[in-house]
């Protein structure tokens, strides 16, 4: 496979991103010079990445101080005021489930951490909660189709481990720990693949990737589940079927979930 060509700044970049959205740089990130020596490049280039971070809003950048990581604002996951946009679970779940029956799982980590600021506000946690980090990759016949992240309780978590989560879809394993599934709030966007993503999914850095964020939760309405996906597009696509509800003046539209296919 040809590498596609992505300047080293831009690498740098798209793997610091990822790990402030991990929660990696709560203290603040590495030193300039640090970084230099990670990824072997001149310190222009670290600056430039350093720079584009800044930019993007996500880090703050003062002379003589430390580089530290933006809060992000507070999202009001799932919970708009109309309760409109969330996804209808029964479609998503079948989803879900079918197609973690129909392929194989490799769990690559599994270890309990303290919940940083993004995961602890997703899971309604306290900073510093112990939840389970568990990072797999599933694959098909023709090979890798998706990395997933999913971040849980600890409390939940207890039921299950790395052996477990070889041969389950967690939902069902989530399910036969007692939670009652009760609804999810998912977005899809795009992203482009790190050099870590791009090791695990067998693509070139720099590849265009579905980006799936979705939290589950319970039907107490407690969130019990938050998930990092990220699919590759010749091998998963997200099919919705919309219906229109109402006059034709209206123009209001419901969708409704159908099992995705992975080729």
């Amino acid at each position: 496979m040809s590498q596609m060509p992505l300047p080293k700044y831009h690498q740098i970049y798209l793997v610091l991103r990822e790990q402030l959205e991990e929660g990696r740089f709560a203290d603040g990130l590495p030193g300039e010079l640090a970084l230099m020596a990670q990824f072997g490049v001149a310190r222009v280039t670290v600056r430039r990445a350093l720079e584009r971070m800044s930019a993007e809003g996500l880090i703050s950048r003062n002379p003589g101080r430390r580089t530290r990581p933006v809060a992000p604002p507070a999202a009001a996951e799932g919970r708009a005021a109309d309760g409109k946009g969330r996804a209808h679970l029964h479609g998503l779940l079948e989803n879900l489930v079918t197609m973690g029956l129909h392929t194989s799982v490799k769990v690559i980590d599994v270890a309990t951490i303290p919940a940083s600021a993004a995961v602890a506000q997703a899971l309604q946690l306290q900073l510093g909660d112990p939840v389970q980090k568990a990072v797999r990759v599933r694959s098909m016949r023709a090979g890798p189709l998706s990395h997933i992240t999913t971040y849980v309780p600890a409390e939940i978590a207890q039921q299950f481990g790395r052996r477990e989560l070889a041969r389950k879809p967690i939902l069902m394993l989530l399910e036969e720990s007692g939670v009652k599934v009760g609804r999810a709030h998912q977005t899809i966007s795009a992203r482009l693949a790190d050099n870590v993503l791009a090791g695990h999914l067998d693509v070139a850095v720099g590849s265009a990737l579905l980006a799936v964020r979705r939290l589950v939760y319970d039907d107490a309405d407690k969130p019990v589940q938050w998930l990092h996906g990220f699919y590759r597009p010749d091998r998963y696509t997200y099919e919705m079927q919309l219906s229109r509800v109402g006059s034709i003046d209206a123009k209001v539209w419901i969708n409704q979930d159908v099992p995705a296919p992975f080729n």
